[in-house]
């Protein structure tokens, strides 16, 4: 079999413009990221947040304890929030993780109402409010953190995120 200088050259190329590549994504990724809360098993920060389907009826971090958790921050008019909460939701609904989700940056509750419904979440939806985003450093839609069994945070991200990655982050 006779080697092809030429293809040879073509492969390195491509190879190194995807090292290229994904040292570019990930110092974009990191460099988005630099600011939330820490993973080394940082506690979550308390909230006590009012349930969508009923504002009467309260959810506090409390209520999590004893499972591990995604703990999803989303504002009704993200569109990378509507493409990623499907993937949330699917792992959810198959029970491979428990999940809730918390609005943020929102004109009211019809608004919120309208986003879940059009995407028919069934994980509990919570209204925050602008302390609830600055205690967990919410500075982009979506951001999402893991907390475990003892409310400490494992893990974060920022962006869309398909079902495996989720599942991924959420590997004890």
């Amino acid at each position: 079999m006779k080697k092809n200088p030429t293809f040879l050259k073509k492969f390195i190329s491509v190879l190194k413009n995807v090292v290229l590549m994904a040292v570019v994504v990930y110092a974009v990724t990191a460099f988005q990221q630099r600011n939330l809360l820490s993973t080394d098993k940082t506690p979550a920060p308390y909230f006590n947040l009012a349930t969508l389907n009923d504002p009467t009826e309260r959810m506090t971090i409390a209520q999590l304890q004893g499972k591990q958790t995604v703990v999803y921050f989303f504002a009704p008019w993200c569109s990378i929030c509507r493409y990623s909460m499907p993937n949330l939701e699917k792992s959810h609904q198959q029970g491979k993780l428990n999940a809730i989700a918390i609005a943020l940056d929102y004109q009211n509750i019809a608004e919120v109402k309208q986003f879940t419904d059009s995407l028919e979440l069934t994980m509990p939806v919570l209204l925050g409010s602008k302390s609830t985003g600055q205690d967990y450093k919410i500075s982009a839609y979506p951001t999402y953190y893991v907390i475990d069994e003892q409310l400490a945070i494992t893990a974060h991200s920022m962006g869309y995120s398909t079902e495996l990655g989720l599942r991924m982050r959420t590997l004890d």
